[in-house]
């Protein structure tokens, strides 16, 4: 299989183009140098900081490494080069982000879902808050990180690597430091779509850090706290999945075969983030046969907001009060309807109120020791999320019922769609907590707990004589028992003994502005106020089968042994550095839950599997004259399933209708599989990469996957379910059929994924000193798959059909444009993709695939830090804007002519002052 062909031809015009760079900027700097060798008769110490000290110890990092990697450095205590830790790892090369909630939160690695990456932090590997393994990168603060590793290709001795990369997160090491020093820093945030309901715009942004050390340098110590608070400003329209192709006289006036979407909401969502974190390390080194270095990390956040919207159901629904009528509807080329007035619908205005509590420990305990020729390193670690959420929402109509509506509609693609009704929906008093078309209330009250418990011991030796390329001989052994729970009863929000009521006045907040979709302002009040005064909420994680499915326990016992031999040699001229080396897991997996029938017992079961994977590996980096660097790296890899497909859960039901071929009620089921394997696959990558120094480098890099299997979501139309069945009581006579549907999911073919990524880090000093203190940062990568899955559980959102890997964007690009000079900063970052299949949490809270629009995200930051010698010398004025041109986030079903949601965040700008000391 081929990079498609307009693809391949501007990547490689671009490699062409960046390597001719290359040789320019290297023939100056050799004549520079020259110049500098004859007229100089002392060299003075040139002390990199600000941006370029960041870029320069990235560099470094990926230089030296044995692995293909990309980094990302702090480019001072405390100072990473973005707002948020995500933001810094979606823009290395190979690497993209995903917006939730405005923040860039979920990393795609290399064209891969976050399920096939891993995420550590000092090395290990990490738990999550969200209901998988992918790591939530908004609930690490940036300021408390001092860099990132992405690993792209994998070692021997990589613990917890994963399929497509592995992302290790690295807090500051006090004894790297040769004295104490501190920072401590202080933003203001507001959001561009300003004050809704009783939420404000602002936020602020605190931290502090302090690093020291013992005169003796035998002890060190660092701590660092961060505390931020960011406003949630949200407008959008969002349609109901699925859009469908109606029957005749479904949707009277529309024509049979169009494309239409039974429902349309337009919300203002308000509400704050309040995150909390604390990283402190503790290094003792009494001598140097023996380093202890101790890590503790903690984060806490609570995420409030209210969802107040206007909803109307479009579609054949309106609680009994008449049927649909559409009139002058507009439909496109691609029959698709787009808008027309629509009669004998009945809105609902609701409030939809969400809170969140996310809690992270880790802990870790490591231990270096030389013994002779041999070092041994022992390392303990722990880490533990949670996550509490509490959902609930009220329903509101106008009364005495029925108040029915006449809209006028607009759908749109690229802006807000339309809706203008014909009734006034402001009036507090008009709108009652009643039994609405969608009843009056419902609730959820979600908790996952992850637990992961890691032990390591690994040894390393002087590789035998006879082994002249090799340097040293690695072994080692880990093991990891890791579990996690989850829970989410769920229950009717019912009214209480007062009946049918409005909502009291000193429980109503300021009315929120849905002008940007057409229907003017709505009320919004204190949702769970509401309910504790008005209504009722029972939660049941068991009493219906839908409910059961959704509590499972997946546990994880993981051994993982390893041998590596590192390589360090030469071949003439050529330096040779790397390894080789084996890998061998050995995974027990196992799931708690209950399945229940509509009519059955609750049935606790345990499932289960054991396999072994043996994961050999190469990486081979090749030294040139001229500071180039030839990479190849081979491995076989795999990825762990995700959680949630592990559990044991099960979900069984029946049809109130008879087949009439087989004379009884068909019996469905569906649920997870703690029996699946994981994906694995073949690796091959190489890069070419020419290095000036740590100040500059060009590079291009292609990896190609050989998925050998993918695990999809599968339909065994004949299978036996007695043992569910039993319990269902006939119909009218007819008794259910034992044999019937299990979607659930199943290893299946794999296949081919392919990339080319260049990448080119340029100041701009080295062509011209009339550029002193310009530079830029870029890379593209172009992606390429001919893998196809099907999704049976999302085929409301992208079809039933084949469709590409989630998370897959063909086109991603970054870029970095700087000035640096006399403590001046200013630099403008854009990160761009291409359309993709993105991983959505529905109404329901579960995963569901989406199209999303391509996205182009635009930040600017500019800052000046005092001279020493001057009064206020350490400290440091800082503006940053983040979202400049308000890009709205967008996805669809099928085709962009049929929207599923248009979403604004705003701009958010940050202005404060730092103090290093």
């Amino acid at each position: 299989m081929q990079l498609k062909r307009n693809l391949l031809s501007a990547a490689l015009a671009s490699a062409i183009a960046l390597t001719a760079t290359g040789v320019q900027a290297q023939t100056a700097e050799a004549t520079a140098e020259q110049n500098q060798q004859a007229d100089a008769t002392e060299l003075d110490t040139v002390v990199v900081t600000g941006i370029r000290r960041g870029i320069e110890s990235a560099i470094s990092v990926k230089r030296d490494s044995t692995s293909i990697v990309e980094a990302v450095s702090a480019e001072d205590i405390g100072k990473l080069p973005d707002v948020s830790i995500g933001e810094s790892i979606g823009r290395l090369p190979g690497l993209a982000a995903q917006r939730v909630a405005g923040r860039a939160q979920v990393i795609s690695v290399r064209g891969l879902s976050p399920d096939f990456s891993t995420t550590l932090l000092n090395g290990r590997e990490m738990v999550s808050t969200g209901d998988n393994r992918s790591v939530e990168f908004d609930q690490y603060p940036s300021e408390l990180v001092a860099g990132v590793t992405v690993y792209k290709t994998p070692d021997a001795g990589l613990i917890g690597q994963g399929l497509s990369g592995t992302i290790d997160m690295q807090t500051v090491r006090p004894l790297s430091f040769d004295a104490p020093v501190g920072t401590v820093g202080v933003r203001g945030q507001r959001n561009s779509l300003g004050n809704a309901a009783k939420a404000s715009a602002y936020g602020e942004r605190v931290n502090a850090s302090y690093i020291t050390q013992n005169e003796a340098r035998t002890f060190g110590f660092s701590i660092g706290y961060s505390h931020t608070t960011t406003p949630i400003q949200e407008n959008q329209v969002g349609l109901y999945e699925p859009w469908q192709a109606i029957g005749d006289n479904w949707r009277p006036g529309v024509a049979a075969g169009t494309f239409y979407s039974d429902g349309i909401k337009a919300l203002r969502r308000t509400g704050e983030t309040k995150r909390d974190g604390v990283m402190a390390t503790l290094q003792f080194r009494p001598s140097n046969a023996w380093t202890s270095t101790l890590d503790l990390f903690h984060s806490e956040a609570e995420q409030v907001d209210t969802a107040n919207q206007f909803e109307v159901h479009i579609g054949d629904y309106n609680g009994g009060y008449g049927r649909l009528q559409v009139t002058d509807p507009n439909i496109n080329g691609n029959n698709t309807f787009t808008g027309g007035t629509v009669g004998n619908v009945y809105p609902l205005v609701r409030g939809m109120y969400n809170r969140r509590e996310d809690e992270i420990n880790a802990f870790g305990w490591n231990n270096e020791f030389t013994v002779g020729q041999a070092r041994i390193v022992a390392d303990l670690g722990w880490s533990r999320a949670k996550r509490d959420e509490l959902n609930l929402e009220n329903n509101t109509q106008i009364l005495p019922a029925p108040q029915l509506d006449i809209l006028q509609l607009q759908i749109r693609n690229n802006g807000f769609s339309q809706i203008n009704p014909g009734r006034d929906y402001s009036n507090t008093d008009s709108l009652y907590l009643t039994g609405t078309i969608y009843g009056s209330g419902y609730g959820k009250v979600p908790n996952v707990v992850d637990e992961l418990r890691t032990g390591k011991l690994a040894a390393s030796f002087p590789a035998p004589s006879f082994l002249s390329w090799m340097s040293d001989i690695d072994v080692g052994l880990n093991y990891a028992d890791r579990e996690k729970n989850k829970r989410q009863p769920e229950g009717n929000i019912n009214l209480g003994a007062q009946g049918i009521t409005t909502i009291a006045s000193d429980l109503q907040y300021a009315p929120v502005d849905l002008r940007f979709a057409g229907i003017g302002y709505i009320p919004s009040w204190n949702v769970p106020g509401a309910v504790a005064r008005y209504m009722t909420f029972e939660p049941s994680d068991d009493a219906f089968p839908y409910l059961v499915a959704k509590a499972w326990d997946v546990r994880e016992k993981t051994t993982t042994a390893y041998l590596r031999g590192n390589i360090d040699t030469e071949w003439g001229n050529v330096s040779v550095r790397g390894n080789v080396g084996v890998q061998v897991q050995r995974v027990d997996q196992s799931s708690d839950a209950i399945r229940l029938s509509n009519g059955g017992n609750p049935q606790p079961i345990s499932i289960g599997k054991t396999f072994t994977d043996v994961l050999p590996s190469m990486n081979l980096a090749f030294g040139f004259e001229n500071d180039q660097t030839l990479r190849v790296a081979l491995a076989r890899q795999v990825a762990r399933p995700r959680v949630d497909q592990l559990r044991a859960s099960l979900e069984v039901n029946a049809s109130d209708n008879v087949n009439t071929t087989t004379g009884l009620r068909d019996s469905f089921a569906n649920g997870g599989n703690p029996e699946l394997d994981p994906w694995r696959a073949d690796a091959f990558d190489v890069s070419y990469e020419k290095y000036f120094g740590t100040k500059a480098y060009v590079a291009a890099a292609y990896f190609y996957k050989d998925l050998k299997s993918y695990i999809y979501t599968q339909d065994d139309p004949f299978h036996d379910l007695s043992e569910y069945t039993s319990g269902f009581a006939p119909i009218n006579g007819v008794e259910v059929n034992p044999i019937g549907k299990l979607t659930t999911p199943q290893n299946g073919k794999g296949g081919k994924l392919q990339g080319l990524e260049l990448t080119a880090s340029l100041p701009f000093d080295m062509f011209s000193d009339a550029l002193q203190g310009f530079g830029v940062v870029a890379s593209a990568t172009f992606n390429d798959s001919d893998i196809k899955i099907r999704d049976p559980e999302s085929a409301s959102s992208v079809g039933s059909g084949d469709i590409d890997l989630p998370g897959l964007s063909k086109r991603v690009y970054n870029l970095t444009a700087y000035y640096e000079r006399n403590g001046f900063e200013a630099r403008v970052n854009q990160r761009r993709r291409s359309d993709f299949i993105g991983e959505i949490g529905n109404f329901n809270g579960n995963r569901t695939l989406r199209y999303v629009v391509g996205e182009n995200i635009t930040d600017a930051q500019v800052s000046y830090t005092f001279p020493e010698g001057h009064a206020l010398s350490g400290l440091s004025v800082l503006f940053q804007a983040s979202n400049l041109t308000d890009e709205a986030y967008r996805t669809y079903a099928g085709t962009k002519d049929r929207p599923l949601e248009y979403v604004e965040w705003g701009r958010s700008y940050l202005l404060g002052v730092s103090y290093k000391f």
